[in-house]
């Protein structure tokens, strides 16, 4: 019993840090409640919750077959041995100018840029291809 009531307590240690996991119980308590009030619509629930994330996959994939050297990690260093990341590795990224920008003259917020607009055009992507599968287009 003892050895069962530590495993409980370090799974839900772990789970408390789990990103999102309040969203996840929030989730799970309404498709019980879903489950409870009208069952013959949970098939549909989770349907549509699969298409939606088949529609956030394909998005991601849509974002990265599209834009292959323009991924928001390709402007970060890997960060090596605890260091903090830098804003220095970049490959012959063009700028909406057409300026080519080299990567030994390029300032920490001309990088830092171009990785918020790689974010927010895959964002963009995914939430595109979520409304249209939603939308049922």
């Amino acid at each position: 019993m003892k050895n069962l009531r530590q495993k409980s307590t370090a799974l839900f240690s772990r789970a408390v840090h789990v990103r999102m996991a309040d969203w996840a119980l929030a989730a799970l308590i309404l498709l019980a409640v879903v489950a409870l009030i009208a069952p013959q619509q949970l098939g549909v629930s989770v349907y549509k919750m699969s298409l939606i994330a088949l529609a956030a996959l394909a998005g991601y994939w849509i974002d990265r077959s599209a834009f292959p050297y323009a991924r928001p990690d390709s402007y970060f260093d890997p960060p090596k041995g605890g260091q903090e990341t830098t804003f220095t590795a970049i490959r012959g990224v063009v700028n909406f100018t057409e300026r080519v920008i080299d990567p030994d003259k390029a300032d920490d917020d001309q990088l830092l840029t171009l990785a918020r607009t790689a974010m927010l055009r895959r964002a963009l992507i995914m939430a595109a291809t979520m409304l249209a599968v939603s939308l049922g287009a």
